[in-house]
């Protein structure tokens, strides 16, 4: 037994357009453009089960992109474009506690050499690189673990030692 019908989507000849616009265009994220081909099926009056079907996508994605386009309609396509109004939405969790210049100035303090930092070490530890951001003043408090993650996603990638030609000679 099929379920009430879903609401039907009525396109303007604007939005009709940029929708095409954005299933055409070569530097257009696959999702924004697979969420514009569900638009313009739910535009022609294609079910859900239907659109489902012929993108392979599951029944829950066209219905969430068919309420969310009929939500936020009424906005003008000059106040909100149709690539924007099928973007993802921020996700909840808590803000970032360290900027992106607080990571430099970190990645900055991991290039100089402990002893400049009067430090009794040769070579940078997570344990000695999270005491000196919190005694410089960098942030109030980070973990060990959370300073070494910081400074490993921030390194370059490079082959690795291994991979590099020995030059010492034998």
């Amino acid at each position: 037994m099929p379920g009430p019908k879903p609401a039907r989507i009525e396109l303007s000849e604007a939005e009709r357009q940029e929708l095409q616009r954005l299933v055409r265009r070569h530097n257009v994220w696959q999702q924004i453009a697979l969420r514009a081909r569900i638009v313009l099926a739910a535009g022609d009056g294609t079910s859900n089960a239907e659109i489902a079907r012929t993108l392979h996508v599951t029944l829950d994605t066209v219905r969430l992109w068919r309420r969310r386009w009929l939500d936020l309609q009424p906005i003008s396509l000059d106040d909100l474009s149709a690539e924007e109004r099928l973007e993802d939405l921020p996700r909840p969790g808590a803000p970032a506690r360290i900027t992106p210049e607080q990571v430099c100035q970190i990645t900055a303090l991991a290039c100089e050499m402990p002893e400049d930092s009067k430090r009794p070490i040769t070579h940078w530890i997570a344990r000695e690189v999270a005491d000196e951001i919190i005694q410089r003043g960098i942030v109030d408090k980070i973990s060990p673990r959370h300073a070494a993650r910081l400074l490993k996603r921030c390194r370059p990638q490079t082959a690795s030692g291994a991979l590099l030609a020995d030059t010492r000679t034998r």
